[in-house]
């Protein structure tokens, strides 16, 4: 295994003590009020006030007139954040009259790091009241905590261009997040073939199309998506002034009658394939397979669980496949890299290389061909 990653092994250990596996489990039990508790302090002002009184701290009195927020609200709030890690004592704390709050690492995570912040505003807006229903997803194979949002649709896709405008702009935020950051160093990769016409499959808001036309000024777009993210993409296309150069094709991709357009010399799949089945991810790969040329590569950005470099990391992608279940579609999930390429394969597809490591979210990019 490349070092680079951390090794499956840690899935085989039970080295807890009893004592830290209790203290562990006492987590889990008490994670949804610890969960409410951290935002209450973040959207009350509270955690920002605390980063903000540096080294010298911050009693809850001072908190309490700062922020509006009574001295009990306060204290409830502040006394599990401690448990948690979340902001620390001043050394000189002694008494409850004399405490005074300083930040900890934890609590600066929730408020100055990029992924623990599209985490957990995903969690809040998106995840935290359908969550509920995951039991019942998980029996009937459907995303049942969907309802929170409406009855009237079967995915969360076909609910985007319909989300509050909170839980359309962390979904959003989330989903690009990830695989924006890899953008960068995947795009080298891709025109090192020269590629004239790639078609985007699942191009949402057309991001990746428009940072393609940025990079080549030859290159034609077709994004491929529902109506309502075609919608979208079209009008931030010709905002970005490649109206000329990326063009739509509104389509199910799961309906038996879809054809793709034909011939491309890429195709290109980010952060897309884990919305469906692995079953749904071969059949959708036989359509690639009908519309693809012998010379057309086929891209899959992905973040794969076993190929992280970093257990946070890894344990971000494995609770995000209960997004998948609960609120998205009841079927698919984030993979591992094994399962997924033998998905692929099925369609008829060969594995010609494969690219870890892309991005700060260790992305990887695989590149496929139809076998001859």
């Amino acid at each position: 295994m490349d070092k680079s990653f951390y090794s499956v092994d840690v899935f085989k250990k039970d080295s807890l003590r009893a004592v830290d596996a209790k203290f562990e489990a006492q987590k889990i039990a008490f994670a949804p009020l610890t969960f409410q508790a951290v935002r209450a302090l973040i959207e009350l002002g509270i955690l920002q006030a605390v980063e903000e009184s540096g080294d010298a701290g911050i009693s809850i009195n001072e908190l309490a007139q700062k922020t509006g927020v009574s001295e009990y609200g306060v204290g409830v709030l502040c006394e599990m954040a401690l448990s948690m890690n979340v902001i620390k004592l001043t050394q000189d704390s002694d008494l409850a009259s004399t405490e005074k709050f300083v930040l900890g690492k934890i609590g600066w995570m929730f408020l100055e790091d990029d992924l623990t912040k599209a985490n957990f505003n995903f969690s809040n807006d998106i995840c935290y009241k359908g969550a509920w229903d995951l039991l019942d997803s998980i029996k009937n194979g459907k995303p049942e905590g969907l309802k929170t949002f409406g009855t009237q649709w079967t995915t969360i896709y076909e609910a985007l261009s319909a989300l509050p405008s909170k839980a359309k702009e962390s979904w959003f935020n989330f989903d690009h997040f990830y695989s924006d950051i890899a953008f960068f160093e995947t795009l080298p990769i891709v025109f090192a073939q020269s590629p004239k016409h790639i078609v985007d499959i699942g191009g949402n808001t057309a991001k990746w199309s428009i940072a393609c036309c940025k990079y080549n000024h030859d290159v034609r777009m077709t994004i491929v998506d529902l109506p309502g993210q075609t919608a979208v993409a079209e009008k931030n296309a010709a905002a970005a002034g490649f109206a000329d150069r990326i063009s739509t094709y509104a389509a199910n991709i799961l309906l038996e009658d879809t054809k793709l357009p034909s011939a491309p010399d890429a195709v290109w799949m980010s952060q897309f394939l884990d919305c469906f089945s692995l079953q749904q991810v071969t059949d959708i790969l036989s359509k690639v397979y009908d519309a693809a040329a012998p010379h057309t590569d086929v891209y899959v950005l992905e973040p794969l669980w076993d190929k992280q470099r970093f257990m946070a990391s890894s344990y971000s992608i494995m609770a995000t496949s209960l997004y998948f279940t609960c609120m998205a579609n009841g079927n698919s999930k984030m993979y591992r890299y094994g399962e997924l390429v033998k998905a692929v394969e099925a369609a008829g597809f060969s594995l010609r290389t494969a690219h870890h490591n892309l991005g700060s979210n260790s992305y990887s990019l695989l590149v496929f061909r139809k076998n001859a």
